[in-house]
């Protein structure tokens, strides 16, 4: 069974950096994320980890570890929301005794999604794949952005739904915040590969794929165990976004997880809007999703709430969903069972 975390309100908010800190010129940036939440009724405890950033990290693995199963283990703080994502997180894995962690939401993207996903194939605790703590620093929230609140707020047993956003960012304008921190000006339009209404239904998992992949063949990506101990063998959806790979190097990393037997009882795949998908010799990213769609004999949705162009969905790593897109809307509705 899945173990889902609750958030109550006037929840306390761990923030540790268990890949980037934030740099010295940005503190302020940050501390008004922080001040922020704690309009909002929050409390926030911040680690040390979170105030320096050095050589691609906040600090060396065994104290980014040490700091966040610390939060995890500390029963004053309720939740971890990291204050963004990086690129050496995966340094840490080793290092964390996942048997201590327990029951709590941890919440964040893109290099955050390798612990996410660590977690919930590891121990059966669902994790919150959505926007990081620096997303949150403005006047409100775009309504697809605060549904983390509410997602989160589900209780186990319940069912919470969520809609594509109307509009998305183009272009990320950290000089520029405006009230809601993004700038959304381009139509939202979910695709899929068939053109027709989608139906899928399935157990989610998934992350930004330039980390996630190397999680294959480690003990932090045993997907056989999960789908045996935690979700008896019902089929997987994914959710998946590309950070920074071109269209081959996206192609060769869906390949690894179809080989390593990530895509085994796979009911469909959705892909995120990509600031990547840059084409190699004319090979787009079209190509790629109606290579694999034809190779899985699975629907395949595209341009979805996800990932590195914002604004996000909260999917949630291990809970069961029920997705629904035509003429260019989708719907998600997750079930906590």
């Amino acid at each position: 069974m899945i173990k889902y975390p609750v958030l109550e309100n006037g929840a306390t908010i761990g923030v540790t950096a268990p890949s980037s800190g934030v740099q010295s010129e940005l503190h302020d940036m940050f501390k008004q994320a922080c001040e922020r939440m704690e309009k909002n009724g929050f409390h926030i405890i911040c680690g040390d980890t979170v105030w320096t950033q050095e050589k691609a990290k906040s600090a060396p693995a065994r104290k980014r570890a040490d700091e966040f199963v610390g939060m995890m283990c500390d029963d004053q703080i309720d939740m971890i929301i990291p204050p963004w994502g990086g690129e050496l997180l995966i340094e840490i894995l080793e290092h964390i005794d996942f048997d201590r962690i327990q029951n709590k939401w941890v919440l964040g993207y893109s290099d955050l999604s390798a612990l996410l996903l660590a977690i919930t194939l590891k121990t059966g605790i669902a994790t919150a794949h959505g926007c990081n703590l620096i997303d949150l620093r403005g006047d409100y929230s775009d309504e697809t952005t605060a549904m983390w609140r509410q997602v989160l707020s589900t209780k186990a047993g319940e069912s919470v739904l969520q809609h594509s956003s109307n509009k998305y960012q183009k272009k990320w304008q950290h000089n520029n915040p405006s009230p809601c921190v993004f700038h959304l000006t381009e139509q939202t339009y979910w695709k899929t590969v068939s053109n027709k209404r989608v139906e899928i239904q399935g157990r989610l998992l998934g992350g930004c794929i330039d980390v996630i992949r190397h999680l294959i063949g480690t003990p932090f990506g045993d997907l056989q165990s999960f789908r045996k101990n935690y979700i008896n063998g019902e089929p997987v959806l994914w959710y998946l976004e590309n950070c920074e790979l071109n269209t081959t190097d996206f192609r060769r990393s869906l390949i690894q997880m179809k080989l390593a037997g990530w895509f085994e009882e796979c009911s469909g795949i959705m892909f995120g809007r990509s600031p990547a998908n840059e084409p190699v010799d004319n090979y787009t990213v079209e190509d790629v999703y109606q290579e694999l769609s034809n190779e899985l004999q699975i629907p395949i949705i595209y341009d979805v709430d996800c990932g590195h162009v914002p604004p996000q969905i909260t999917f949630i790593n291990g809970a069961f969903a029920e997705v629904t897109v035509e003429n260019g809307k989708g719907s998600i509705l997750q079930y906590f069972r």
